[in-house]
């Protein structure tokens, strides 16, 4: 992430969170509605909770998937 990007995730963070509690409801509703959202939503939240896997070399994956 570069810093200008970084800078204006912290505007929109920062908006979201000044907002009264059933506009921040409102803003996520209509978010998680809008299916390309969603979908980059699932993923991240994917990719951060598997962040402390180990990891392992995509030959050896391959490999593993042509035994199959």
């Amino acid at each position: 992430m570069t810093k200008a990007q970084a800078a204006t995730a912290d505007v929109f963070l920062t908006a979201l969170k000044a907002l009264p509690k059933a506009e921040r409801d409102a803003v996520l509703v209509r978010i998680a509605r809008e299916k390309p959202f969603a979908q980059d939503i699932l993923d991240l939240a994917l990719i951060a909770r598997r962040r402390r896997e180990p990891s392992r070399p995509f030959r050896d994956y391959l490999a593993e998937r042509k035994a199959r």
